[in-house]
Protein backbone atom coordinates (compact mmCIF):
# COMPACT_ATOMS: atom_id res chain seq x y z
CA UNK A 1 0.00 0.00 0.00
CA UNK A 2 2.96 2.30 0.16
CA UNK A 3 3.14 3.05 -3.14
CA UNK A 4 -0.23 4.51 -4.08
CA UNK A 5 0.20 6.70 -0.93
CA UNK A 6 3.09 8.00 -2.33
CA UNK A 7 1.67 8.93 -5.76
CA UNK A 8 -1.36 10.39 -4.07
CA UNK A 9 0.76 12.48 -1.90
CA UNK A 10 2.98 13.54 -5.16
CA UNK A 11 -0.36 14.53 -6.60
CA UNK A 12 -1.66 16.11 -3.91
CA UNK A 13 2.01 18.20 -3.81
CA UNK A 14 1.58 18.97 -7.31
CA UNK A 15 -1.70 20.51 -6.76
CA UNK A 16 -0.80 22.27 -4.34
CA UNK A 17 1.79 23.65 -5.81
CA UNK A 18 -0.62 24.83 -8.83
CA UNK A 19 -2.82 26.35 -6.51
CA UNK A 20 -0.59 28.19 -4.51
CA UNK A 21 0.76 29.85 -8.39
CA UNK A 22 -2.45 30.04 -9.87
CA UNK A 23 -2.86 32.61 -6.58
CA UNK A 24 0.29 34.21 -7.03
CA UNK A 25 -0.28 35.28 -10.44
CA UNK A 26 -4.15 36.15 -10.20
CA UNK A 27 -2.46 38.25 -6.99
CA UNK A 28 -0.07 40.01 -9.24
CA UNK A 29 -2.98 40.53 -12.39
CA UNK A 30 -5.21 41.81 -9.70
CA UNK A 31 -1.87 44.25 -8.13
CA UNK A 32 -1.45 45.57 -11.46
CA UNK A 33 -4.65 46.30 -12.88
CA UNK A 34 -5.49 47.85 -9.43
CA UNK A 35 -2.23 50.28 -9.44
CA UNK A 36 -1.65 50.74 -12.95
CA UNK A 37 -3.69 53.62 -14.51
CA UNK A 38 -5.22 52.16 -16.90
CA UNK A 39 -8.99 51.75 -16.30
CA UNK A 40 -11.44 53.31 -18.26
CA UNK A 41 -14.35 53.99 -16.04
CA UNK A 42 -16.47 52.33 -17.96
CA UNK A 43 -16.56 55.02 -20.37
CA UNK A 44 -18.07 53.52 -23.71
CA UNK A 45 -20.93 51.71 -21.88
CA UNK A 46 -21.83 55.07 -20.06
CA UNK A 47 -22.57 56.00 -23.83
CA UNK A 48 -24.24 52.91 -24.53
CA UNK A 49 -26.90 53.70 -21.57
CA UNK A 50 -27.07 57.26 -21.78
CA UNK A 51 -28.10 56.47 -26.35
CA UNK A 52 -30.30 54.07 -24.81
CA UNK A 53 -32.00 55.68 -21.69
CA UNK A 54 -32.34 58.69 -23.65
CA UNK A 55 -34.40 57.28 -26.44
CA UNK A 56 -36.13 55.13 -24.50
CA UNK A 57 -37.44 56.37 -21.23
CA UNK A 58 -37.18 59.98 -22.28
CA UNK A 59 -38.20 60.24 -26.33
CA UNK A 60 -35.08 61.67 -27.34
CA UNK A 61 -33.00 60.20 -30.88
CA UNK A 62 -30.11 57.92 -30.51
CA UNK A 63 -27.87 60.05 -32.47
CA UNK A 64 -28.30 63.03 -30.54
CA UNK A 65 -26.98 62.28 -27.23
CA UNK A 66 -23.69 62.95 -26.15
CA UNK A 67 -22.20 61.85 -22.75
CA UNK A 68 -21.87 65.01 -20.02
CA UNK A 69 -18.75 67.19 -20.53
CA UNK A 70 -17.89 65.59 -23.65
CA UNK A 71 -18.61 65.71 -27.72
CA UNK A 72 -19.19 61.87 -27.66
CA UNK A 73 -21.74 59.68 -28.35
CA UNK A 74 -23.62 57.02 -29.91
CA UNK A 75 -22.32 55.08 -33.28
CA UNK A 76 -22.97 52.00 -34.29
CA UNK A 77 -25.75 50.95 -36.17
CA UNK A 78 -29.45 51.52 -34.69
CA UNK A 79 -29.82 47.18 -34.20
CA UNK A 80 -26.75 47.69 -31.68
CA UNK A 81 -28.81 50.46 -29.55
CA UNK A 82 -32.06 47.79 -30.26
CA UNK A 83 -29.91 45.27 -28.84
CA UNK A 84 -28.90 46.98 -25.91
CA UNK A 85 -33.26 48.28 -25.14
CA UNK A 86 -32.76 45.70 -21.59
CA UNK A 87 -30.03 48.16 -19.97
CA UNK A 88 -32.80 51.10 -20.03
CA UNK A 89 -34.93 49.09 -16.95
CA UNK A 90 -31.40 48.72 -14.89
CA UNK A 91 -29.87 51.29 -12.89
CA UNK A 92 -25.87 51.95 -14.51
CA UNK A 93 -24.55 49.85 -11.81
CA UNK A 94 -26.70 47.13 -12.81
CA UNK A 95 -25.97 47.49 -16.65
CA UNK A 96 -22.15 47.57 -15.64
CA UNK A 97 -22.57 44.19 -13.59
CA UNK A 98 -24.43 42.86 -16.81
CA UNK A 99 -22.09 43.92 -19.08
CA UNK A 100 -19.00 42.36 -17.32
CA UNK A 101 -21.08 39.05 -16.72
CA UNK A 102 -21.56 39.00 -20.83
CA UNK A 103 -18.07 40.00 -21.22
CA UNK A 104 -17.06 36.96 -18.65
CA UNK A 105 -19.17 34.70 -20.73
CA UNK A 106 -17.85 35.71 -24.17
CA UNK A 107 -14.18 35.40 -22.94
CA UNK A 108 -15.21 31.68 -21.76
CA UNK A 109 -16.74 31.06 -24.84
CA UNK A 110 -13.67 32.28 -27.22
CA UNK A 111 -11.00 30.68 -25.25
CA UNK A 112 -13.43 27.20 -25.56
CA UNK A 113 -13.47 27.70 -29.26
CA UNK A 114 -9.74 28.44 -29.59
CA UNK A 115 -8.04 26.33 -26.93
CA UNK A 116 -10.10 24.42 -24.99
CA UNK A 117 -9.46 20.93 -25.98
CA UNK A 118 -5.49 21.80 -25.32
CA UNK A 119 -6.93 23.55 -21.80
CA UNK A 120 -9.18 20.70 -20.57
CA UNK A 121 -6.10 18.25 -20.51
CA UNK A 122 -5.14 20.97 -17.80
CA UNK A 123 -8.32 21.32 -15.94
CA UNK A 124 -8.60 23.81 -13.60
CA UNK A 125 -5.27 24.93 -13.83
CA UNK A 126 -5.08 25.00 -17.42
CA UNK A 127 -8.19 27.80 -17.52
CA UNK A 128 -6.82 29.36 -14.71
CA UNK A 129 -4.10 30.22 -16.23
CA UNK A 130 -5.59 31.60 -19.68
CA UNK A 131 -7.73 34.09 -17.40
CA UNK A 132 -4.96 35.36 -16.38
CA UNK A 133 -2.97 35.69 -19.29
CA UNK A 134 -6.02 36.93 -21.12
CA UNK A 135 -6.54 39.65 -18.03
CA UNK A 136 -3.27 41.13 -19.10
CA UNK A 137 -3.38 41.19 -22.52
CA UNK A 138 -4.06 45.22 -23.33
CA UNK A 139 -7.26 44.65 -26.26
CA UNK A 140 -9.11 42.08 -23.59
CA UNK A 141 -8.11 44.55 -20.16
CA UNK A 142 -9.95 47.44 -22.34
CA UNK A 143 -12.93 45.47 -23.39
CA UNK A 144 -13.52 45.19 -20.17
CA UNK A 145 -12.68 48.14 -18.64
CA UNK A 146 -14.54 50.23 -21.31
CA UNK A 147 -17.45 47.92 -21.20
CA UNK A 148 -17.47 47.69 -25.10
CA UNK A 149 -18.64 44.85 -27.22
CA UNK A 150 -15.66 43.24 -28.73
CA UNK A 151 -15.63 40.07 -27.06
CA UNK A 152 -19.40 39.35 -27.49
CA UNK A 153 -18.78 39.88 -31.11
CA UNK A 154 -15.79 37.80 -31.73
CA UNK A 155 -17.51 34.58 -29.80
CA UNK A 156 -20.41 34.99 -32.01
CA UNK A 157 -18.54 35.17 -35.66
CA UNK A 158 -16.10 32.12 -33.85
CA UNK A 159 -19.45 30.27 -33.45
CA UNK A 160 -19.94 30.30 -37.02
CA UNK A 161 -16.24 29.12 -37.09
CA UNK A 162 -16.39 26.31 -34.87
CA UNK A 163 -20.08 25.24 -37.09
CA UNK A 164 -17.74 25.67 -40.79
CA UNK A 165 -14.71 23.33 -39.20
CA UNK A 166 -16.92 20.81 -37.73
CA UNK A 167 -18.91 20.25 -40.12
CA UNK A 168 -22.38 21.91 -38.50
CA UNK A 169 -22.07 24.45 -41.99
CA UNK A 170 -26.05 24.24 -42.26
CA UNK A 171 -26.35 26.18 -39.44
CA UNK A 172 -23.39 28.65 -40.08
CA UNK A 173 -23.89 32.65 -40.63
CA UNK A 174 -26.20 33.71 -37.91
CA UNK A 175 -23.67 34.72 -35.54
CA UNK A 176 -21.91 36.79 -38.43
CA UNK A 177 -25.43 38.31 -39.33
CA UNK A 178 -25.93 39.27 -36.00
CA UNK A 179 -22.49 40.72 -35.25
CA UNK A 180 -22.50 42.67 -38.80
CA UNK A 181 -25.60 44.22 -37.77
CA UNK A 182 -24.15 45.42 -34.49
CA UNK A 183 -20.90 46.57 -35.60
CA UNK A 184 -19.63 47.05 -39.33
CA UNK A 185 -16.36 45.57 -39.10
CA UNK A 186 -17.74 41.98 -39.20
CA UNK A 187 -19.01 42.41 -42.57
CA UNK A 188 -15.73 40.74 -43.92
CA UNK A 189 -17.05 37.53 -42.58
CA UNK A 190 -19.69 37.55 -44.88
CA UNK A 191 -16.82 38.23 -47.83
CA UNK A 192 -14.83 34.96 -46.08
CA UNK A 193 -17.89 33.20 -46.81
CA UNK A 194 -18.27 34.14 -50.48
CA UNK A 195 -14.64 33.56 -51.14
CA UNK A 196 -15.12 30.37 -49.81
CA UNK A 197 -18.03 29.65 -51.90
CA UNK A 198 -19.88 28.75 -48.94
CA UNK A 199 -23.27 30.28 -50.49
CA UNK A 200 -25.84 29.16 -47.76
CA UNK A 201 -23.97 30.32 -45.05
CA UNK A 202 -23.44 33.77 -46.55
CA UNK A 203 -26.94 33.84 -47.69
CA UNK A 204 -27.67 32.92 -43.77
CA UNK A 205 -25.55 35.65 -42.81
CA UNK A 206 -26.67 38.38 -45.15
CA UNK A 207 -30.73 37.79 -44.63
CA UNK A 208 -30.07 37.77 -40.73
CA UNK A 209 -27.76 41.06 -41.25
CA UNK A 210 -30.80 42.33 -43.05
CA UNK A 211 -33.44 41.42 -40.97
CA UNK A 212 -32.22 42.75 -37.66
CA UNK A 213 -31.27 46.12 -39.68
CA UNK A 214 -34.53 45.98 -41.18
CA UNK A 215 -36.00 45.16 -37.57
CA UNK A 216 -34.21 48.47 -36.26
CA UNK A 217 -35.79 50.34 -39.05
CA UNK A 218 -38.86 49.30 -37.89
CA UNK A 219 -38.25 50.64 -33.98
CA UNK A 220 -36.32 53.78 -34.91
CA UNK A 221 -37.06 54.80 -38.53
CA UNK A 222 -35.66 58.29 -37.45
CA UNK A 223 -32.48 57.20 -36.55
CA UNK A 224 -31.60 54.31 -38.97
CA UNK A 225 -32.11 57.01 -41.69
CA UNK A 226 -29.85 59.54 -40.41
CA UNK A 227 -26.96 56.43 -39.27
CA UNK A 228 -27.35 55.08 -42.97
CA UNK A 229 -27.28 58.76 -44.92
CA UNK A 230 -25.04 60.53 -42.46
CA UNK A 231 -23.49 59.18 -39.43
CA UNK A 232 -21.95 56.15 -41.20
CA UNK A 233 -19.94 58.30 -43.40
CA UNK A 234 -18.64 60.45 -40.93
CA UNK A 235 -15.89 59.25 -38.74
CA UNK A 236 -15.39 62.49 -37.18
CA UNK A 237 -18.01 60.91 -34.85
CA UNK A 238 -15.65 58.29 -33.67
CA UNK A 239 -12.60 60.07 -33.23
CA UNK A 240 -9.41 61.86 -34.32
CA UNK A 241 -8.00 59.38 -37.11
CA UNK A 242 -4.47 60.24 -35.71
CA UNK A 243 -4.90 59.62 -32.39
CA UNK A 244 -2.29 57.13 -31.08
CA UNK A 245 -5.14 54.46 -30.30
CA UNK A 246 -6.07 54.36 -33.67
CA UNK A 247 -3.77 51.37 -34.63
CA UNK A 248 -5.32 50.87 -38.22
CA UNK A 249 -3.61 51.85 -41.65
CA UNK A 250 -5.77 55.04 -41.47
CA UNK A 251 -4.46 55.90 -38.27
CA UNK A 252 -0.63 54.93 -40.04
CA UNK A 253 -1.67 57.35 -42.67
CA UNK A 254 -3.01 59.94 -40.04
CA UNK A 255 -0.09 60.22 -37.75
CA UNK A 256 2.38 60.68 -40.91
CA UNK A 257 0.21 63.34 -42.47
CA UNK A 258 -0.27 65.19 -39.16
CA UNK A 259 -1.54 68.25 -39.01
CA UNK A 260 -2.63 67.64 -42.16
CA UNK A 261 -5.59 65.08 -43.10
CA UNK A 262 -4.20 61.68 -44.62
CA UNK A 263 -4.46 61.26 -48.53
CA UNK A 264 -7.84 59.07 -49.33
CA UNK A 265 -6.51 58.02 -52.23
CA UNK A 266 -3.02 56.82 -50.67
CA UNK A 267 -5.60 55.18 -47.88
CA UNK A 268 -7.87 53.14 -50.44
CA UNK A 269 -5.01 51.62 -52.57
CA UNK A 270 -2.89 50.83 -49.39
CA UNK A 271 -6.88 49.36 -48.18
CA UNK A 272 -7.05 47.42 -51.67
CA UNK A 273 -3.63 46.08 -51.64
CA UNK A 274 -4.37 44.55 -47.92
CA UNK A 275 -7.99 43.03 -49.13
CA UNK A 276 -5.89 41.00 -52.16
CA UNK A 277 -3.43 39.79 -49.10
CA UNK A 278 -6.17 38.62 -47.63
CA UNK A 279 -7.89 36.96 -50.29
CA UNK A 280 -5.39 35.06 -52.11
CA UNK A 281 -4.12 34.11 -47.87
CA UNK A 282 -7.42 33.15 -46.74
CA UNK A 283 -8.15 31.28 -50.10
CA UNK A 284 -5.40 29.09 -49.29
CA UNK A 285 -6.42 28.73 -45.93
CA UNK A 286 -10.31 27.40 -47.16
CA UNK A 287 -8.71 25.11 -49.63
CA UNK A 288 -6.66 23.31 -46.64
CA UNK A 289 -9.97 22.96 -45.04
CA UNK A 290 -8.33 25.30 -42.25
CA UNK A 291 -11.36 27.51 -41.12
CA UNK A 292 -9.58 28.85 -38.01
CA UNK A 293 -7.23 30.40 -40.10
CA UNK A 294 -9.10 31.73 -42.73
CA UNK A 295 -10.96 33.82 -39.65
CA UNK A 296 -7.72 34.60 -38.09
CA UNK A 297 -6.39 36.16 -41.41
CA UNK A 298 -9.99 37.85 -41.29
CA UNK A 299 -9.77 39.66 -38.43
CA UNK A 300 -6.11 41.08 -38.86
CA UNK A 301 -7.36 42.22 -42.46
CA UNK A 302 -10.57 44.11 -40.96
CA UNK A 303 -8.23 45.44 -38.18
CA UNK A 304 -6.18 46.76 -41.13
CA UNK A 305 -9.04 48.22 -43.65
CA UNK A 306 -11.67 50.03 -40.91
CA UNK A 307 -10.79 53.19 -40.83
CA UNK A 308 -10.75 53.41 -37.02
CA UNK A 309 -9.34 50.30 -35.09
CA UNK A 310 -9.05 51.41 -31.12
CA UNK A 311 -6.66 49.18 -29.05
CA UNK A 312 -9.77 47.38 -27.74
CA UNK A 313 -11.06 46.28 -30.98
CA UNK A 314 -7.65 44.24 -31.46
CA UNK A 315 -9.28 41.45 -29.91
CA UNK A 316 -9.67 39.92 -33.04
CA UNK A 317 -6.23 39.22 -33.25
CA UNK A 318 -6.79 36.18 -30.41
CA UNK A 319 -7.44 33.80 -33.34
CA UNK A 320 -4.09 34.37 -34.90
CA UNK A 321 -2.63 33.69 -31.39
CA UNK A 322 -4.50 29.82 -31.32
CA UNK A 323 -3.08 29.75 -35.08
CA UNK A 324 0.33 30.20 -34.05
CA UNK A 325 0.04 27.64 -30.24
CA UNK A 326 -1.63 24.99 -33.00
CA UNK A 327 1.00 25.47 -35.41
CA UNK A 328 4.30 25.06 -32.58
CA UNK A 329 5.14 29.05 -33.02
CA UNK A 330 5.00 29.47 -28.99
CA UNK A 331 7.74 31.72 -28.82
CA UNK A 332 6.53 33.75 -31.46
CA UNK A 333 2.87 33.97 -29.76
CA UNK A 334 4.37 34.42 -26.49
CA UNK A 335 6.92 37.32 -27.96
CA UNK A 336 4.10 39.17 -29.90
CA UNK A 337 1.59 38.65 -26.51
CA UNK A 338 4.35 40.66 -24.51
CA UNK A 339 4.38 43.89 -26.98
CA UNK A 340 0.72 43.66 -26.78
CA UNK A 341 0.43 43.81 -23.07
CA UNK A 342 3.02 46.21 -22.62
CA UNK A 343 1.36 49.66 -23.60
CA UNK A 344 3.66 50.50 -26.04
CA UNK A 345 2.33 52.83 -28.43
CA UNK A 346 1.26 55.06 -25.73
CA UNK A 347 5.23 56.39 -25.27
CA UNK A 348 4.64 58.37 -28.36
CA UNK A 349 1.02 59.71 -27.28
CA UNK A 350 2.22 63.55 -27.23
CA UNK A 351 4.61 62.98 -30.28
CA UNK A 352 4.61 60.98 -32.71
CA UNK A 353 6.97 62.66 -35.51
CA UNK A 354 10.62 61.18 -36.49
CA UNK A 355 11.50 57.56 -37.18
CA UNK A 356 11.25 56.24 -33.43
CA UNK A 357 7.48 57.68 -33.54
CA UNK A 358 6.75 56.17 -37.08
CA UNK A 359 8.38 52.57 -35.75
CA UNK A 360 6.95 52.77 -32.08
CA UNK A 361 3.86 54.57 -32.13
CA UNK A 362 2.30 52.04 -35.29
CA UNK A 363 3.80 49.09 -33.12
CA UNK A 364 0.37 47.21 -32.86
CA UNK A 365 -0.57 47.90 -36.68
CA UNK A 366 3.25 46.42 -37.70
CA UNK A 367 2.20 43.14 -35.46
CA UNK A 368 -1.23 43.04 -37.24
CA UNK A 369 0.26 43.03 -40.76
CA UNK A 370 3.33 41.08 -39.97
CA UNK A 371 0.65 38.24 -39.01
CA UNK A 372 -1.48 38.83 -42.09
CA UNK A 373 1.47 38.14 -44.00
CA UNK A 374 3.28 35.55 -42.23
CA UNK A 375 0.83 33.79 -40.44
CA UNK A 376 0.74 29.91 -40.87
CA UNK A 377 -2.15 28.68 -43.24
CA UNK A 378 -3.20 25.35 -43.90
CA UNK A 379 -3.00 22.02 -42.20
CA UNK A 380 0.46 20.87 -40.77
CA UNK A 381 1.58 17.89 -42.05
CA UNK A 382 2.79 16.09 -38.87
CA UNK A 383 3.81 12.37 -39.67
CA UNK A 384 1.95 10.00 -37.35
CA UNK A 385 2.64 6.00 -36.69
CA UNK A 386 0.17 3.84 -38.18
CA UNK A 387 -1.67 2.38 -35.14
CA UNK A 388 -4.72 1.86 -36.77
CA UNK A 389 -5.96 -1.55 -35.17
CA UNK A 390 -5.71 -3.25 -37.99
CA UNK A 391 -1.74 -2.21 -38.48
CA UNK A 392 -1.08 -2.80 -34.73
CA UNK A 393 -3.59 -6.19 -34.25
CA UNK A 394 -3.08 -8.21 -37.30
CA UNK A 395 -0.65 -10.36 -37.33
CA UNK A 396 1.90 -10.66 -41.00
CA UNK A 397 0.86 -12.88 -43.58
CA UNK A 398 2.55 -16.26 -43.15
CA UNK A 399 5.39 -16.36 -45.44
CA UNK A 400 7.37 -19.55 -46.90
CA UNK A 401 9.74 -20.89 -44.14
CA UNK A 402 13.34 -19.28 -45.03
CA UNK A 403 16.46 -21.38 -44.76
CA UNK A 404 18.42 -20.67 -40.76
CA UNK A 405 19.88 -17.55 -40.46
CA UNK A 406 23.24 -18.17 -38.40
CA UNK A 407 23.68 -16.11 -35.09
CA UNK A 408 26.31 -14.20 -36.28
CA UNK A 409 24.85 -12.63 -39.39
CA UNK A 410 24.26 -9.20 -39.63
CA UNK A 411 20.47 -8.41 -38.40
CA UNK A 412 17.99 -7.92 -41.28
CA UNK A 413 15.97 -4.86 -41.62
CA UNK A 414 12.75 -5.07 -40.25
CA UNK A 415 9.60 -6.18 -41.41
CA UNK A 416 6.47 -3.32 -41.55
CA UNK A 417 4.74 -5.14 -38.50
CA UNK A 418 8.77 -4.54 -36.47
CA UNK A 419 8.42 -0.97 -37.22
CA UNK A 420 4.77 -0.04 -36.87
CA UNK A 421 5.17 -1.64 -33.40
CA UNK A 422 8.67 0.65 -32.67
CA UNK A 423 6.88 3.35 -33.95
CA UNK A 424 3.80 2.52 -31.63
CA UNK A 425 6.27 1.77 -28.85
CA UNK A 426 7.65 5.70 -29.61
CA UNK A 427 4.13 7.35 -29.28
CA UNK A 428 3.69 5.51 -26.49
CA UNK A 429 6.57 7.36 -24.67
CA UNK A 430 6.24 10.48 -25.62
CA UNK A 431 2.70 10.13 -24.53
CA UNK A 432 3.98 9.09 -21.43
CA UNK A 433 6.17 11.73 -20.98
CA UNK A 434 4.12 14.52 -22.09
CA UNK A 435 2.03 13.19 -19.02
CA UNK A 436 4.41 13.26 -16.58
CA UNK A 437 5.30 16.58 -17.24
CA UNK A 438 1.25 17.66 -17.98
CA UNK A 439 -1.32 16.96 -16.09
CA UNK A 440 -1.24 14.39 -13.46
CA UNK A 441 -4.04 12.27 -15.18
CA UNK A 442 -3.71 13.24 -18.53
CA UNK A 443 -3.37 10.54 -20.87
CA UNK A 444 -1.22 9.55 -23.94
CA UNK A 445 -3.25 11.40 -27.06
CA UNK A 446 -2.36 11.04 -30.75
CA UNK A 447 -0.56 14.30 -31.88
CA UNK A 448 -2.48 16.11 -33.96
CA UNK A 449 -2.21 19.69 -35.44
CA UNK A 450 -5.97 20.11 -36.48
CA UNK A 451 -7.11 23.61 -35.65
CA UNK A 452 -9.89 23.38 -32.44
CA UNK A 453 -12.38 25.13 -32.54
CA UNK A 454 2.25 47.87 -19.22
CA UNK A 455 3.08 49.49 -17.73
CA UNK A 456 1.57 52.75 -18.98
CA UNK A 457 4.32 56.08 -18.77
CA UNK A 458 3.95 57.65 -15.59
CA UNK A 459 2.17 61.14 -17.36
CA UNK A 460 -1.46 60.67 -17.52
CA UNK A 461 -3.12 59.66 -20.34
CA UNK A 462 -6.76 60.37 -21.57
CA UNK A 463 -7.15 56.57 -22.04
CA UNK A 464 -5.16 56.11 -18.69
CA UNK A 465 -7.21 57.84 -16.26
CA UNK A 466 -11.17 57.33 -14.74
CA UNK A 467 -11.63 61.03 -15.38
CA UNK A 468 -11.07 61.15 -19.04
CA UNK A 469 -11.79 57.50 -19.51
CA UNK A 470 -12.56 57.33 -23.59
CA UNK A 471 -10.44 55.89 -26.68
CA UNK A 472 -11.20 58.55 -28.72
CA UNK A 473 -9.82 61.16 -25.49
CA UNK A 474 -11.88 63.74 -24.27
CA UNK A 475 -10.52 66.36 -25.12
CA UNK A 476 -8.75 65.85 -28.28
CA UNK A 477 -5.47 68.13 -28.79
CA UNK A 478 -5.83 70.22 -31.19
CA UNK A 479 -5.55 68.89 -34.93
Amino acid sequence: MRGPRVALAGHTGTDRGRLLLLLGLAAAVTLFTATVPLLRDWFDLRVYYGAVDAWARHGGRIYDYRVPGTTYGFTYPPFAALSMLPMSVLALDGAIVVCLLLNLVATGTVVWILVGPSLRRYGWFGFGLAGCLLALFEPVRDTFSFGQVNLLLLALVLGDAWLLSTGRGRWAGVGIGLAAAVKLTPVLFIGLLLLARRRRAAGVATATAAVATALAAWAAPDASRFYWTDAVWDTTRIGRLGYVSNQSLQGVLARLAQPHEPSRAVWAVAALAVLCVWAWRAHRAVAADDWMAAFALTGLAACLVSPITWVHHLVWLLPSFAVLLHRHRPWTAAVLYAVLCSSVVWLWFHDSSGIDGFLGSNTYTWITLGLLLRLPVGQSRVPRPPLSRSASATPPAPRPAAHPIPAAAAQPAPSPADSDAAAAGVGVGVGVACSAAGPDRGTARELTSDPTGSTRPAAPKPQSSSERASSYTVNPPPA
